[in-house]
């Protein structure tokens, strides 16, 4: 493969800009929550009517943050061996991609299952998120 040269500076903006857009997605979907059902009845017990709901999407939001780290981690070494600095672009945006979904389960907890402790998903989905910020040093090192 033809190794592909490219501005590491825009390159690196560009992901900036990338990331941002998905961790402010986040932060969007939260906001949609807190304005459509502004209120949450915090006395019902932590699993709530939905046990084994809440217990499936608390599994599937763990594996999928497991596998956004596990994804990134492969994509970053194949863009380094390859030379080939938009696999760091696709290593970012399928990590986050992972993430964001955590928060989409927090979502549906809250709308369908009326789940009063959904941000606990959020919290886990753009945390996860912040530790996937693009660094500089993985497109130099795909870059040469």
């Amino acid at each position: 493969m033809k190794d592909i040269k490219i501005n590491i500076e825009e390159f690196h903006r560009t992901l900036m800009i990338l990331w941002f857009a998905l961790l402010v997605s986040q932060i969007l979907f939260l906001l949609v929550i807190f304005l459509v059902k502004p209120e949450f009845d915090f006395s019902e017990p932590f699993l709530g009517r939905f046990a084994p709901v809440i217990i499936i999407f608390a599994l599937a939001a763990v594996l999928n943050i497991t596998l956004s780290f596990f994804l990134r981690k492969k994509y970053l070494n194949q863009a380094i061996a390859e030379k080939n600095p938009y696999l760091v672009q696709t290593a970012m945006i399928v990590g986050c991609a992972m993430c964001e979904s955590v928060s989409l389960f927090g979502m549906m907890l809250a709308f369908v299952a009326d789940y009063q402790y959904f941000f606990l998903w959020f919290i886990l989905g753009i945390g996860a998120t912040i530790f996937h910020f693009p660094r500089r040093d993985n497109v130099f090192a795909a870059n040469h």
